[in-house]
C-alpha cells in the first residue's frame, strides 16, 4: 500500500461538501471552517490526484468532469468510514463483536428469526450481519465467518458442512385452487416462477419426475428467493422454493405444496470461516450454534408438515 496516495479525510470531507453545495463558503460553513481553509484541502487534494475538480462558473463553483467521476467514490468512502467508527463504537461497547456475512434470502428467512436465541444466551457479543450473494476476499472483507450455497471450497478458509437443501414446488392457495393440479405432468401448462441464478431448476425437477423438460423454462424470472416468495405468495406462478425458507407460509398455509415430490439440489449450505481466525472463539461458539439450529433431515413433505 502506497501512503503517499492515501487521501487526508478531511480534505474528501471537503471537497464533497463543496461539490453538494457548489459554493466553497456554505461549505466552510457546515464544517465549520474558514473558506480559504476549505479552499485549501481542496486544492491539497487535486495535487495529490493531479486533477481539476471545480470549475468556476460566475459566482459558483462546479464539478469538472474529473471531479463528477472522483465524487461517487468519495461519498462511499465517507459513507463507510462513518459506519467503521459506528461499528467500532457499538462494538467497544461490548465485550466480544462478531461479524457474519450470509446470502441476503437465508439471512431473512431462516438466520434473522433464530439470531434472537443467539443473543439472548450471549449478551456479551456484537453481531452484524451483512447480505453478500457471491464469494468474496476475507483479506478485504473483515468477517468472521460467512454462510455460503455451493461447492466446500473458498480460498484462504476453512468450510463447514451446515445443511442440505430440499424444494419443493409450492403456490399460493388461491392458485392452486384454481390450477387443480392432480397430476405433475400438468404442471406443464401452469405459470412458472424461476430463479436466475438457477435457471435449470425446474428442468431438473421435471426429468427427476420423467417429465419433458422442454417444458420447464417459460414463466417470470427473479434474481433472489425473497422475490420469487413474494410472487408465489401474490399468486403470480407456481414456485420451486427451498423448505428451509418457506416454514412460516407452510405452516401457515399461505403456500401449500402441489405434490410431494421434494427434490435435493445438486449443492449445500456451508458454514465457511477464514484460516485466519480458525482460534476465534467467539466465531466457534457461533458456528456450533449454527449448527445445532439445523434440524434433523426430513424425506418428504408430510414429515416436513408434521414438523412445522
Amino acid at each position: 500500500m502506497r501512503r503517499r496516495l492515501i487521501p487526508d479525510i478531511v480534505n474528501l470531507q471537503a471537497f464533497e461538501c463543496a461539490a453538494r453545495h457548489q459554493n466553497f463558503s456554505r461549505a466552510a460553513e457546515e464544517l465549520n471552517l474558514t473558506q480559504s481553509a476549505v479552499s485549501r484541502q481542496i486544492s491539497e487534494l487535486e495535487q495529490q490526484t493531479g486533477l481539476k475538480l471545480f470549475e468556476r462558473v460566475r459566482q459558483r463553483v462546479v464539478l469538472s468532469e474529473a471531479g463528477l467521476r472522483l465524487l461517487p467514490e468519495v461519498k462511499d468512502l465517507l459513507l463507510r468510514s462513518e459506519r467503521l467508527m459506528i461499528g467500532a463504537v457499538a462494538a467497544g461497547q461490548m465485550k466480544l463483536s462478531l461479524k457474519v456475512a450470509t446470502l441476503p434470502t437465508f439471512g431473512t428467512r431462516w438466520l434473522v428469526p433464530r439470531l434472537g436465541r443467539f443473543l439472548e444466551e450471549h449478551r456479551d457479543v456484537a453481531v452484524t450481519v451483512e447480505s453478500r450473494s457471491k464469494p468474496f476476499n476475507f483479506d478485504e472483507d473483515n468477517f468472521d465467518l460467512a454462510i455460503h450455497y455451493g461447492l466446500p471450497a473458498w480460498a484462504g478458509a476453512v468450510a463447514t458442512f451446515l445443511c442440505s437443501e430440499t424444494v419443493l414446488p409450492v403456490a399460493s392457495r388461491a392458485l392452486a385452487a384454481r390450477l387443480d393440479l392432480r397430476s405433475p405432468v400438468e404442471l406443464a401448462d401452469a405459470p412458472l416462477l424461476h430463479l436466475t441464478t438457477r435457471p435449470k431448476l425446474w428442468a431438473q425437477w421435471f426429468d427427476l419426475q420423467d417429465l419433458p423438460s422442454e417444458n420447464a423454462y417459460p414463466g417470470a424470472r427473479f434474481d433472489q428467493f425473497s422475490m420469487i416468495i413474494s410472487a408465489s405468495i401474490a399468486g403470480l406462478g407456481v414456485a420451486l422454493l427451498p423448505t428451509y425458507l418457506i416454514e412460516e407460509e407452510l405452516r401457515s398455509g399461505i403456500l401449500l405444496p402441489l405434490f410431494d415430490l421434494p427434490m435435493p439440489t445438486e449443492n449445500s449450505y456451508y458454514i465457511v470461516m477464514p484460516e485466519k481466525k480458525q482460534t476465534n472463539e467467539t466465531a466457534t461458539l457461533f458456528q456450533n450454534w449454527l449448527l445445532n439450529e439445523v434440524p434433523p433431515r426430513l424425506q418428504s413433505t408430510t414429515e416436513l408438515i408434521d414438523k412445522l
